[in-house]
């Protein structure tokens, strides 16, 4: 995939470039005036349809769903495989958003939450001893400043900032490349403030879920049991895991999934008594709770993908609405 060429006259999307921080926090010196954030709302409140992707894919109507991906390894980007299929599927059924907001496994930012609000986003590969044909890769997909910073007022009064640099960690890139190969639908992150607990992130997916409303997609994407030093390297795509822990965490889970457990789920610790196995470190599973929050209270979780990769990696997917 390459990056569109630039038009005419047209400013390098890398020069001028600025990481701007707006600190909505209440009682912070640097919170936004009431004029200044009412302005931006204007600025930046409208809203419009989606237009149709260009590889023929319908327009999405209505509510847009909240997801959950569990993304595994970078390869999924180019292997063929039960999962990468589920997925180029999905996004045919799902039909083309107004935009994405992604929250991957991959932007953790301790002590406040940050939007990225670049207009033509980087395709990050953070990751390394990897296939050069991985490297190679780009997702030209545009960015979508001014819903980004609409976003990020609507997080208030929580710590949050907005990055004019941030591009797309293989967290996303790697899944939407599955989802939407044409690159066409805007995309922006949110970060994990890794340093909250879970019923913090549970509340920040619930303010991001007005979004779906105005047609824009909620992609969480990391795993709901990632523990990379108990992998099984040669072990494939398999049904189940090839562990006792692995499997017990990752049903614990459905079940909570399944009946709308959200105390359950927020105190993962508590799950099982494989938890601290199945999730050593909280990044991945977080933006499970991300999806979950923007879910409506009437929308049961939608199984779209059971199964797992090197053994102990769950690649559960999931769809509310």
């Amino acid at each position: 995939m390459s990056s569109r060429p630039r038009r005419p006259n047209e400013p390098s999307p890398r020069s001028g470039r600025r990481r701007v921080v707006l600190a909505l926090g209440a009682g912070s010196g640097f919170a936004l005036s009431g004029a200044l954030a009412q302005g931006l709302r204007q600025l930046v409140g409208s809203t419009a349809p989606a237009p149709g992707a260009s590889d023929g894919r319908p327009a999405l109507r209505g509510r847009a769903p909240s997801i959950f991906i569990g993304h595994g390894s970078p390869m999924n980007a180019v292997q063929d495989n039960r999962f990468t299929r589920t997925l180029q599927r999905w996004g045919r059924e799902i039909g083309s958003p107004r935009a994405i907001v992604v929250v991957s496994a991959h932007w953790l930012t301790p002590r406040s939450t940050r939007v990225s609000t670049a207009s033509e986003p980087e395709t990050i590969h953070d990751f390394g001893g990897f296939p050069a044909e991985l490297h190679a890769m780009r997702y030209p997909a545009p960015g979508a400043p001014a819903l980004a910073t609409q976003t990020a007022l609507r997080l208030g009064p929580r710590p949050v900032g907005v990055d004019a640099q941030r591009g797309l960690d293989h967290g996303a890139w790697t899944v939407l490349h599955r989802l939407y190969p044409a690159a066409d639908v805007p995309v922006f992150q949110v970060s994990v403030d890794i340093a909250q607990p879970g019923a913090y992130h549970l509340a920040v997916g619930r303010a991001l879920g007005a979004l779906r409303d105005e047609g824009v997609l909620i992609l969480g994407s990391g795993n709901v049991v990632h523990n990379l030093g108990a992998t099984e390297r040669g072990a494939g795509e398999t049904a189940h895991a090839t562990t006792a822990w692995a499997e017990d965490f990752d049903q614990q889970a459905k079940r909570a999934l399944d009946a709308g457990d959200h105390a359950s789920l927020a105190s993962y610790e508590r799950l099982s008594a494989a938890a601290r196995m199945a999730v050593p470190t909280p990044d991945h599973y977080f933006p499970l709770l991300y999806s979950l929050g923007a879910a409506r209270v009437d929308e049961p979780a939608r199984h779209v993908f059971e199964g797992f990769q090197s053994g102990t990696l769950s690649m559960r997917c999931l769809q509310w609405g």
